[in-house]
This record gives structure tokens, sequence and C-alpha cells, in this order.
């Protein structure tokens, strides 16, 4: 599934062609994906300005002039691409209609956003921009792991007391938003911290070290356009590259990048997903 820097990355790839632009029309090509779309969405965002786009967690946010927010997420294999952009950023004509386009949107700048999703896992919703924050899928989420809310003193108050692994606490959305599986593996091997720790038996001063540590693995991950490993494109249906770049993620058996280390990546299941870690460099 698409974490906080794939999401980013799309998010930003459709900018230029959103942001600003009216929806002359939109097609809506079945009655659901992982829900029901809301009623008459098709209508209701036909002739509609995007404002704003935005990003909560793994979610995009549309504003639209109608005083509504287009809530996205991008499911297990969602894609948000874009074509036929007249600012010259999307060389490629509009594709023919493939199977899984399940939603499209026709803006008066002449670009096409086609949201394709061959497994529906992904989800659109209509939600006052007003009362955004209480919709469900946002109401309980954590601060940003890139704004300011998310800091050193914040995360320690958080973690402490905790009897769960760290790699849980830091996937838990209602401590931090948009982490996943892929950059929590990252992030703890650049702490030197094992994924198996009590997040609450960590030091204070180690939490503080952990802070940076994430903002950073995030952020070359956006500035490579995330990590394309099975179905992510970036909105120009180009690959991410951060996944040349894992130190430990997928690595199982292979030799510990750290100089001199003489460890190997090892993986375990924690909460039914992979934790990927050297046994030598996390302690």
């Amino acid at each position: 599934m698409p974490e906080l820097p794939e999401v980013e990355t799309v998010r930003r790839g459709l900018t230029p062609a959103m942001e600003g632009a009216v929806i002359t029309h939109a097609a809506v090509n079945r009655p659901d994906l992982r829900w029901p779309f809301p009623e008459r969405m098709a209508e209701r965002l036909t002739g509609a300005q995007v404002t704003q786009l935005r990003r909560r967690s793994k979610y995009i946010l549309a504003d639209l002039d109608t005083e509504e927010t287009l809530l996205i997420h991008l499911g297990m294999s969602g894609r948000m691409t874009v074509s036929g952009d007249p600012l010259g950023q999307f060389a490629h004509d509009h594709p023919a209609h493939q199977k899984h386009d399940h939603v499209v949107f026709d803006m008066d700048n002449g670009a096409r956003v086609t949201f394709n999703d061959p497994r529906r896992f992904g989800a659109m919703d209509l939600l006052p921009i007003a009362t955004a924050d209480t919709h469900p899928l946002l109401a309980k989420l954590g601060p940003e792991p890139l704004g300011n809310d998310f800091n050193e003193s914040y995360l320690a108050a958080r973690l402490s007391g905790r009897n769960t692994p760290i790699k849980s606490a830091l996937l838990d959305q209602r401590i931090v938003a948009g982490l996943g599986n892929i950059y929590v593996c990252e992030a703890l091997f650049r702490a030197g911290i094992t994924p198996r720790r009590k997040a609450g038996a960590i030091s204070e001063k180690r939490v503080h070290t952990l802070v940076p540590i994430v903002r950073h693995v995030l952020t070359e991950a956006i500035e490579a356009g995330g990590s394309s490993l099975k179905d992510f494109r970036q909105a120009d249906g180009e690959l991410g590259y951060f996944q040349h770049s894992f130190d430990v993620y997928g690595r199982e058996d292979q030799p510990c990048k750290t100089p001199d280390c003489g460890g190997t990546i090892s993986r375990i299941t924690q909460s039914g997903r992979s934790s990927f870690f050297c046994p030598q460099c996390q302690r």
C-alpha cells in the first residue's frame, strides 16, 4: 500500500493539472471501490473548481469551490495518472480507456486525470471542507511526521510506558500519521533501534534522535519519487526510485550496508507484517 512519500509524490504530480482548474466532466464507471461512491458523485464534481490539493496522512484531499472536499485513498493498487497536460509536464496524449479506469476527470486546461485500481481497495468520498477533520478516516490521525507537531517532546511522551514494540508504535496512525512498513524499517535501521524493542524502554535521548531520522527518510523518499515495488506509479506514469536506496527493507539474508558490520539482514513477522533489520547494528 502506498505510504506517505508515495501519496505526497502523487499529490505533487497532480497539482499542476488540477489545482485551480475546473472539472469539466467527471466519469464514475462503477458504483463502488472499497466502499460505495457517494451519491451523485459525478454530478457533484462536474463543474467544480479544485481550489487546493493537499495531503493528510495517506489521503489526498481535493478542496472544491463547492465547499466540499474529495477524499482519495489509493488503496493497494490505485494509480492516479495525468495525460494531455497543456503545461507540457505530461507529454503523452490521452490513452485509450482501460478496464480498471474507474474514475476519470477531464479538466478545463486539457488535462485528464484517471484513477485506475485493479484490486479496487481504493476509496473516494465527498465531505464538507469545514468538517473534514471529523471524517471517520481522518478524525483519529496523529500529527504529520513532517509537521511541527511531530517533535521530540511529543514522541517521547507518546512512547512513554508503552509495552508494544517500537515498530508497532510507529505504525500506529494515532501516534504519527502516514508512516508505513517500509519507512519505519528504514528509520529504525538508521537510528540503530531494533524493531523488537519495547517503545517505553527506549531512552528519551534515543527517541529524540529518531524524530529527525524519520523526517530525513521521508524527505529522501519523496525526492526520489517514492518506492515502486509492485503497483505504484507517479502521476506521469513513471516509477519511483527510492527502492534502490533501501538499507534493510526487502533485503533478507543480504549483507548489512554498514561498513565493517559483517552482519546480514534478518526478517521477522510483527503483527502480520515483515520487519527487516540488522541484528548487529540495531539494539
